[in-house]
């Protein structure tokens, strides 16, 4: 018989909780204490990471890490979210955790995650102070970019679509065709 994980009813869900789920192939986070819970994702959502995590690790200046989901970036005790992929500055990672926020979060939109990527989770980050965050769809295939302002929310900066490529500055320079991160090219 399976192992059963029994979660608090009358409180908030905390990192101490996120760490008795059990490694089922299912991903956990919490977002504000709320546990979320997604299945393992597709090949078209895994192609689309795999070859993003590929240009970006191509292009990132020494002083920078790439890393793909599952890497816990913790926002705060009741805050545990995973990006899809993630680019931190190398003094912040140790070999046991990331000590500190992000420069870019990538979300990679999945039916079953299309509107914690797009409401959510983007809030939590910018929140967080995460200066860079980009929502990819592989379906339509598009890659929009979202910068934080001085008001401490994101805004806008590109939309990429298809074939039309997104060619970044911030965090660092690279160039994405949405269309190449899903398409055989």
């Amino acid at each position: 018989m399976d192992a059963v994980t029994t979660l608090p009813w009358s409180r908030p869900l905390t990192r101490a909780d996120l760490e008795t789920m059990p490694d089922d192939g299912h991903r956990y986070e919490l977002l504000d204490g709320a546990l979320l819970v997604t299945p393992s994702p597709s090949p078209l959502h895994q192609t689309g990471v795999q070859r993003l995590w590929r240009l970006l690790e191509d292009a990132r200046p020494s002083d920078l890490r790439v890393f793909v989901a599952p890497l816990d970036v913790v926002l705060a005790d009741d805050t545990v979210l995973q990006p899809d992929v993630l680019i931190a500055r190398h003094s912040d990672v140790t070999d046991l955790a990331l000590l500190a926020v992000p420069v870019l979060a990538v979300e990679v939109i999945s039916p079953s995650t299309r509107r914690i990527d797009q409401l959510l989770k983007p809030a939590r980050y910018a929140a967080s102070g995460i200066e860079h965050y980009w929502v990819v769809d592989p379906v339509e295939p598009s890659l929009t970019a979202y910068e934080l302002d001085p008001q401490g929310t994101y805004r806008e900066v590109a939309v990429a679509r298809g074939s039309e490529p997104y060619e970044a500055s911030r965090p660092f320079a690279v160039s994405i065709i949405p269309a190449h991160l899903v398409a055989d090219v």
